[in-house]
C-alpha cells in the first residue's frame, strides 16, 4: 500500500467494476480466489468493510451468468474486516428492477432508502468509490443506482490486466479528491 493512497481515506464500500461476463469466464476458476483476496487486502488496508466486483457489461456472454466461473449468486469471502462479494449480474437495470418488484412483493415501502439497502446489501451504505477497470468515457451499464453518489476513478487497463495496485493507485485518487456527493459547485 503506497502512502499516498493510506492517509486520511475514509472508505467504506467501494466497487470495483470490469470486464464482461467473457472475460469474467475466461478468468481460471482457482484465480478467483487470489484476485479477489488481493484486492480485498488494498481495501482491508484503507478501512472498507465491504468490496464489491461485478462485470462492466454481459458483453458476449449477453446475460447468461453460467458463462461465469462464480455461482449465478456470486461468491463471498471476507478477508481481514473486508466482505469481498463477487456477482456476475451484468445488468443494472434489470437488477433495479428486481429489488423493486421484491420490495413490493415483500410489502416493503419503495424509497430511496429501501431500494438503496437491497441494491447494496450485503453492504449497508452505498458505494464511496467505484473504480472502472477501462476507457473513461463510458459509464458501467451494470451499475445503475450505485453511481449516485459515489466518486468514479477509471483504470485504463483490462480486466485480465487489473491487479491490487491498479486498485492501491485508484483509492490513492480518491483520497486527494473533495467530495462534493452530487453537487456542482
Amino acid at each position: 500500500m503506497n502512502a499516498k493512497s493510506a492517509e486520511g481515506v475514509s472508505l467504506r464500500h467501494v466497487i470495483v467494476v470490469g470486464g464482461s461476463l467473457a472475460d469474467w469466464a475466461a478468468t481460471a476458476a482457482d484465480q478467483w480466489p487470489v484476485k479477489l483476496a488481493e484486492w480485498g487486502k488494498v481495501a482491508d488496508h484503507v478501512g472498507a468493510r465491504w468490496l464489491t466486483v461485478r462485470p462492466f457489461a454481459a458483453g458476449d456472454a449477453a446475460g447468461d451468468a453460467a458463462a461465469s466461473p462464480l455461482p449465478a449468486d456470486g461468491w463471498q469471502a471476507t478477508v481481514g474486516s473486508c466482505l469481498v462479494t463477487a456477482s456476475p449480474d451484468a445488468d443494472g437495470r434489470a437488477r433495479f428492477t428486481r429489488v423493486v418488484a421484491g420490495l413490493q412483493a415483500d410489502g416493503i415501502a419503495i424509497s430511496e432508502a429501501s431500494i438503496s439497502a437491497a441494491l447494496n446489501a450485503p453492504a449497508d451504505a452505498d458505494p464511496d468509490l467505484v473504480v472502472v477497470i477501462g476507457a473513461d468515457h463510458r459509464m458501467p451499464p451494470s451499475l445503475v443506482w450505485e453511481l449516485a453518489y459515489s466518486e468514479l476513478v477509471y483504470v485504463d487497463t483490462t480486466w485480465q490486466h487489473f491487479g491490487a495496485g491498479h486498485l492501491d493507485d485508484a483509492i490513492g485518487s480518491y483520497a486527494h479528491r473533495h467530495r462534493r456527493f452530487g453537487g456542482i459547485d
